[in-house]
């Protein structure tokens, strides 16, 4: 598999405090990477700095050898390269699914409207949202909601997607639809960047695993590895903390 993106020497401080210390990987095209680890590891701020929403203080990003960075005039456009999905889902209230769908491929991308209507139709008929084309977002439930976000961020095309603990915000029971979903993505070789808590789905979705602590990468494994024998003590500190199907 060859490259897509690479992150090199990567730091980030707020006001002081060390969020991301010299943070260095590269992720393969088709490649599905979880990241894990402790609140306040800097897992979401190392997505947010990938998608150019944070500028780093130190190190590079490249995106098939371009860098981002958020204050080059090409940012919006490597933007839409590297697709974000948050957990709170952020679609336009007013604006119904399908019109959230294809609001930015029309007006961003210039593409035909009756294309991305296609398009559209076909992603939310593959997460099971067809049914709820015309509802507005408060008409939908948490686990639809985030569905929704995930086909618009599909629509944009990126080569990249990021999961920023999208399933955070969900009652327990709306959790596995959306896990489905991504899921379905990855067997689709999908190029992803996932941060999440839900550690079976973790371990089952994942090609690598990269375990943040303290602002570095403690620890870079395969899943059958990282979740039945860690090779550090912090790691298996952390995974203890959690109970699921090992």
């Amino acid at each position: 598999m060859s490259e897509i993106l690479r992150v090199e020497h990567l730091s980030k401080s707020f006001e002081g405090l060390v969020v991301l210390d010299d943070i260095s990987f590269s992720v393969n095209k088709g490649e599905t990477v979880v990241i894990v680890g402790p609140s306040g590891c800097g897992k979401s701020t190392l997505l947010r700095c990938l998608n150019g929403l944070e500028k780093a203080d130190d190190g590079k990003i490249l995106l098939s050898g371009q860098p981002v960075n958020p204050e080059s005039k090409d940012i919006s456009e490597m933007r839409q390269r590297i697709g974000m999905v948050f957990q709170s889902y952020d679609l336009f209230p007013h604006k119904t699914i399908i019109e959230n769908a294809v609001l930015a491929p029309v007006r961003v991308q210039k593409r035909k409207k009756a294309e991305a209507l296609a398009e559209a139709e076909q992603l939310l008929e593959r997460v099971g949202l067809s049914a709820k084309k015309d509802a507005l977002p408060r008409q939908l439930s948490g686990g639809q909601k985030q569905r929704a976000a995930i086909v618009r961020a599909l629509m944009m095309h990126p080569e990249v997607m990021l999961f920023d603990e999208v399933t955070a915000a969900l009652d327990p029971e709306m959790v596995r639809e959306v896990l489905d979903v991504i899921l379905e993505l990855s067997r689709l070789q999908r190029t992803m960047l996932i941060v999440t808590h839900e550690m079976a789905f973790a371990k089952a979705v994942a090609d690598r695993v990269l375990f943040l602590d303290g602002g570095h990468i403690v620890e870079e494994n395969k899943p059958d590895e990282f979740f039945t024998s860690p090779r550090t003590e912090r790691a298996k500190r952390f995974l203890n903390t959690f109970e699921y199907d090992k």
